[in-house]
């Protein structure tokens, strides 16, 4: 469903194991940044009131999670540390084209927001599936199914509004890149890295 190009070597889940204080902490500031980029897309594209409907309910949907994670930290006596810089996002970033027509810049938006709920709903499906923690197992399949609805909110919002652009096309160069960008991940523990 998701069409990721190169699967997380499921060894990731090992990495993350030896530090759940690390992969919290990340966790909670991709929620953040989610939230972050919905209230961007609110500011860059008012003219699609349906989107700026659907990212308002992200918005509150991210926040929650990040309390969710957020109060995981804390049940487990841990603190949420400080943010870090996302080597992966800025990498997407990179790939982004710049400039041109208000269409050009929506769909690349809406394919960067559904390439990193992609990718973060294939690392919760691991996490759901193969971390020795039962109670976190839980925790990230049900993370899992909203980073899969959100993914699909983005590509579908990317196709609706595009009337000059080869949105598949655009797409599955996104899906390539990002393939080839995950080479170098998979080895922290952080949600992306």
């Amino acid at each position: 469903m998701l069409g990721l190009k190169l699967p997380t070597d499921p060894r990731w889940v090992n990495i993350v194991e030896k530090n759940i204080e690390e992969i919290l902490t990340d966790h909670a500031y991709c929620e953040q940044k989610a939230a972050t980029n919905a209230i961007t897309v609110i500011v860059k594209f008012p003219m699609y009131p349906d989107v700026v409907e659907a990212m308002g309910e992200l918005v509150k949907e991210e926040m929650e999670h990040f309390q969710m994670v957020h109060r995981e930290l804390v049940k487990r006596g841990f603190q949420l540390g400080y943010e870090r810089k996302d080597e992966y996002i800025h990498d997407l970033l990179a790939f982004q084209k710049k400039g041109g027509s208000k269409e050009q810049q929506f769909v690349e938006k809406m394919l960067f927001g559904a390439m990193i709920e992609a990718r973060s709903c294939e690392r919760f499906r691991l996490l759901s599936e193969h971390i020795s923690d039962p109670e976190l197992r839980v925790f990230y399949r049900e993370l899992m199914e909203s980073e899969a609805r959100h993914y699909m909110m983005f590509l579908n919002f990317a196709k609706k509004h595009a009337t000059s652009i080869d949105v598949d096309k655009r797409w599955k160069e996104f899906l390539e890149y990002e393939g080839q960008l995950m080479n170098k991940y998979g080895k922290k523990e952080t949600i992306h890295g």
